[in-house]
């Protein structure tokens, strides 16, 4: 079971939790083995009750919990809505999820509060080895952390100036979605926190389940880059073909195999002639090219992630990195469908 904690900051905006949220909890319905929290912090203002110690010189107990609020557990969203969350963090694996959604910023800005706790929690997660992530302000609270410090990170855009006067060891990237830089994971804010869920579904389960999870949700997903970019699971979804759905279907969840033309027709429920006409007509593809497409997508999220041409290519259904840069070149050139050795799908044209 992954955990999936999201860390509720005074007044945050109700999008930027439930779109992320949206996406788990879909994936979890689908049988996706998530489980979500919600988690509070501490009250910020509290301090230590001192006149309780005996000896004020003694060091403070380390194994004392701080402080919390009268409203222990309570947080008050941006946009009026009272949110009920866990005091107390569930203990986490390195495969768990930790997300700051974004808050309400003031102007000049004014960012939410952090407790230290918050921080040295966020902390200790990514130093055992998990990911964290942001929407919009929350990258605040990471940069807080000091995790964004030497990393590539972003925020919403009228707060990027602001993020990096704040964290000037961050390298705060202008006018894209969201950004991934090792396990840290930062977005733009509100519709972005879709992406960014999105995105890491897709990386932990493949693009089959995060496509199916986007259908189900009924929107469009994206892709990190420094241009906005549609992801190529969606990027040719914009259609009313269901036999074509199908087809993308399964070649979203089967993208690193050999898929003759006969199995795709047998999905669409048509000829291998027809399948070849609807598909071309409702994406502007092949089915070949759609799946080169899609492998090219995830070896980039490998490299990106420090795996090795050879084994990012042999990952995803390429004889080796040669066949990934010939089959790149070509769909750069816009001749990808004639068939070439070692490519693992036959023609389907």
């Amino acid at each position: 079971m992954v955990r999936v904690v999201f860390v509720l900051l005074p007044q945050l905006h109700l999008l930027d939790l439930a779109g992320p949220a949206q996406v788990f909890a879909t994936a979890a319905e689908l049988g996706c083995d998530y489980a979500l929290h919600y988690v509070s912090q501490p009250d910020p203002t509290a301090q230590p009750d001192l006149a309780a110690q005996s000896d004020l010189t003694a060091q403070p107990d380390p194994t004392a919990r701080p402080a919390r609020s009268h409203d222990d557990g309570h947080v008050h969203s941006a946009q009026g809505l009272p949110l009920r969350a866990e005091p107390e963090w569930p203990e986490l694996d390195p495969a768990d999820l930790v997300v700051v959604p974004g808050s309400r910023i003031g102007r000049p800005p004014a960012w939410p509060p952090v407790h230290p706790e918050t921080a040295e929690r966020l902390r200790r997660h990514h130093r055992n080895g998990g990911t964290v992530a942001s929407v919009c302000s929350g990258a605040d609270a990471l940069g807080r952390a000091g995790l964004l410090d030497g990393r590539r990170c972003t925020t919403h855009h009228e707060l990027q100036d602001a993020l990096a006067r704040r964290h000037p060891a961050a390298r705060v990237v202008r006018d894209v979605l969201f950004v991934t830089d090792g396990r840290i994971v930062t977005s733009a804010g509100v519709a972005s926190g879709i992406d960014l869920a999105l995105h890491l579904l897709a990386t932990r389960h493949g693009p089959g389940v995060a496509a199916r999870v986007a259908r189900e949700m009924v929107v469009y997903a994206r892709r990190n880059g420094e241009q906005h970019q549609e992801s190529v699971m969606l990027r040719h979804r914009g259609h009313l073909d269901d036999a074509v759905h199908r087809v993308q279907d399964l070649i979203d969840a089967r993208f690193t195999e050999s898929l003759p033309l006969a199995t795709l027709a047998e999905a669409a429920r048509c000829s291998e002639r027809t399948v070849t006409r609807l598909f071309a007509r409702a994406t502007g593809l092949t089915p070949l090219r759609y799946q080169h497409a899609l492998r090219l997508e995830h070896a980039d999220q490998l490299l990106a992630q420090g795996a090795t041409a050879e084994a990012a290519a042999h990952a995803v259904g390429f004889a080796d990195a040669r066949m990934l840069r010939r089959i790149r070149t070509q769909i750069e050139r816009g001749n990808d469908t004639a068939p070439i050795a070692g490519a693992g799908t036959p023609p389907q044209t």
